[in-house]
């Protein structure tokens, strides 16, 4: 048990690096919420557009990360990671220099095609870094996970006020300018810490992960989470300087709101999830359910680990599957939230929309609630037909699509 928590040098190495691409990653991706929505506004671009130009940049690393997941031992983990982490520091630094464009339908051209771009980077660095630390660090996944989000987290506290403070002090170039520099700074960084990593390739495929009941509903749940936050990165700045006047910066502190408590409890959940695994699974009931009754209060409203059924290898070829099916399912809901949540804002109001957001969110947790209730009768019925003793979670036992051990 205390080999399990004794890292390698080269886990120590790894874990530095991952935190980094999240870190510098999610502070690009999180500095355009408290003023771009504001600016683009200037710009002549209705909240609609305002929404797809978020959602777009989802969509694309949609598709991207289910590319890259099913090919990421022909490409490379490495490789992928520092090649994402270079394209986006590139198209980071060009979206400063959008403002120099003309109003209208040339700045939103040009905003979908660099945000495309960047997304091809971004996805490439996300899919492959979860795929490392799996592969890494096979015995404590959710403890290591907790303990990068924190700067996943750490980025998207930051991101806000740092780039609603920039903006207001040096204007739209510079804080893009600025976060480009340092994701140019994590190519060199990254290129010393990360381990080359030895790739076996193997017959797993998407159709074969989705064909259980179990990942189609978690993939749900995380649908609407995601598209929860992307629905607040397009709405919630526009609703706060429209409702409360509220300046750039103080819109990028409102959003520390949501992404402090994040960071903090990341560490804290991954650690229970790692030393209770009987207990996961209604971690992510509950979380539904109190991210469903937070989005019906925002407003408020205006009325108010898989187990080896599967039978895939735990290879680098099916982590980066399981890796680009997150990030996939991650985006969808990324889209979902702005383009959807912005239309329904814009036709209506902030509060009926963060209503739907809420109700949607509360269908997945519902849902997730009742197949794993079925699941218990189905294993107790079974247990009392066969009159044996409890057997050990399989959720806890089992790695995740592993369908052998090693004795």
């Amino acid at each position: 048990m205390a080999d399990r928590w004794r890292w390698s040098r080269q886990q120590v190495f790894t874990m530095v690096a991952m935190s980094s691409v999240n870190f510098s990653s999610m502070i690009c991706y999180s500095i355009l919420a408290p003023f771009f929505p504001s600016e683009a506004r200037r710009k002549g671009v209705s909240q609609t557009i305002i929404g797809l130009i978020f959602g777009w940049y989802a969509l694309c690393v949609l598709l991207v990360s289910l590319l890259l997941g099913k090919y990421i031992v022909q490409i490379g983990a490495k490789f992928m990671i520092i090649s994402g982490i270079f394209v986006s520091a590139v198209c980071t630094m060009l979206f400063g220099l959008l403002d120099r464009t003309s109003s209208g339908m040339p700045f939103i051209l040009l905003c979908f095609l660099v945000r495309s771009v960047n997304a091809v980077g971004f996805a490439a660095a996300v899919t492959s870094s979860f795929a490392i630390l799996a592969k890494v660090f096979p015995n404590n996944i959710a403890t290591v996970m907790g303990c990068v989000e924190v700067f996943t987290g750490l980025g998207l506290i930051l991101g806000p006020p740092l780039g609603g403070w920039l903006y207001q002090s040096f204007g739209f170039e510079i804080p893009f300018i600025a976060l480009g520099c340092l994701l140019f700074a994590m190519v060199p960084f990254n290129i010393c810490l990360l381990p080359k990593l030895d790739a076996d390739e193997s017959e797993s495929s998407f159709l074969r992960l989705c064909s259980c009941v179990r990942i189609l509903l978690i993939c749900f749940a995380l649908f609407t989470l995601s598209s929860g936050l992307g629905f607040l990165d397009a709405t919630l700045a526009l609703f706060a300087v429209d409702k409360f006047s509220m300046s750039s910066g103080s819109v990028g502190l409102l959003m520390m709101g949501l992404s402090l408590p994040y960071g903090a409890a990341s560490p804290v959940f991954g650690f229970f999830s790692d030393k209770f695994p009987h207990l996961r699974r209604w971690m992510m009931v509950t979380g539904g359910m109190i991210t469903a009754m937070g989005f019906c209060l925002l407003g408020p409203v205006p009325v108010l680990h898989v187990t080896s059924e599967l039978g895939l290898p735990e290879n680098l070829s099916t982590l980066g599957l399981v890796s680009g099916l997150f990030s996939a399912v991650w985006s969808a809901g990324m889209f979902f939230g702005p383009v959807v949540g912005g239309y329904v804002a814009q036709q209506v109001n902030f509060q009926s929309a963060s209503g739907v957001q809420g109700g949607i969110t509360f269908i997945a947790a519902l849902l997730l609630g009742v197949f794993y209730i079925y699941e218990e009768f189905q294993k107790k019925r079974s247990l009392q037909c066969k009159g044996n003793g409890s057997p050990a979670d399989p959720d806890a036992t089992t790695p995740l699509l592993n369908s052998t051990n090693p004795s």
